[in-house]
């Protein structure tokens, strides 16, 4: 049976954790780890967590919770401790204030992408697992349909159009994002960084990508990225140029700009 490792980074994440850890928690698909990496909170994150916890122990379909509280260098330094003791098939970064569509999202994935067929039939699973991202308020009330959509065919060669992708709603093959940690070096957009290398990964060795035409991610509106979006901005120019040069990377700077200009979102 397929496994998913869902990881949670937090710190003084109470106002907003309620709507993750239940939409983890009530998910029909029972094979699941939730990995809880907290920054040392100060607040009721913990307490929190570990109430969830206990009320995974007794749920129908109870999921593996494993908590972990100590200082870090940051939310990616964060998600490399994460990916260190993620143990199954998938992982999924869903950070505080983020949930699952419904409580179907997980059991439908599996189904969608065929993926115990896969796997029973020996072949590679895919690299890659993605879809749509719906931005949410902390009420779990859908604003609007994230902007940027994912397109029907998914490279690396994709971002040089902006992160088509969210986050939240990448589900990567464990031993690849293993293989394929976060750089350090970037604060604010270190994961896309990682999708990149994640996803040249996947054309390298000839893996498949797959769209999984669903909405898959629900986005708090209020991430650390809104919070320090020009820093981001600067971090995502360097990283575009990184690979995809320069010049073709200013040209598309300047055309992000008209877009957002005139973009309602």
């Amino acid at each position: 049976m397929i496994k998913f490792s869902i990881i949670t980074i937090t710190y003084n994440a109470a106002k907003v954790i309620d709507a993750t850890l239940s939409s983890v928690l009530s998910q029909t698909y029972g094979n699941v780890e939730h990995l809880i990496i907290d920054g040392a909170s100060t607040d009721d994150t913990l307490l929190k967590a570990k109430d969830y916890m206990e009320a995974s122990y007794t749920s129908v379909n109870g999921h593996d919770v494993s908590i972990s509280s100590e200082p870090d260098e940051g939310i990616y330094d964060a998600m490399n401790k994460g990916l260190e003791r993620a143990k199954g098939d998938y992982v999924l970064f869903l950070n505080a204030g983020d949930s699952l569509p419904d409580e179907h999202t997980l059991e439908n994935i599996v189904e969608t992408a065929d993926l115990e067929g896969i796997k029973k039939d020996g072949y590679p699973m895919p690299a890659v697992l993605y879809g749509d991202t719906d931005i949410v308020d902390r009420t779990g009330k859908v604003l609007y349909r994230r902007r940027l959509t994912p397109p029907e065919r998914l490279d690396w060669r994709s971002f040089r159009n902006g992160m088509l992708v969210c986050h939240q709603a990448f589900y990567v093959r464990t031993d690849i994002a293993k293989h394929n940690k976060y750089n350090l070096m970037y604060r604010y957009s270190a994961d896309v960084d990682w999708c990149i290398r994640v996803l040249h990964y996947a054309d390298k060795h000839k893996l498949d990508i797959k769209n999984l035409h669903a909405t898959v991610a629900h986005y708090l509106e209020e991430g650390a990225t809104t919070a320090h979006h020009k820093e981001s901005l600067v971090e995502r120019y360097h990283i575009m140029s990184k690979y995809y040069g320069k010049i073709p990377t200013v040209l598309r700077h300047v055309k992000f700009f008209f877009r957002n200009l005139f973009s309602k979102h």
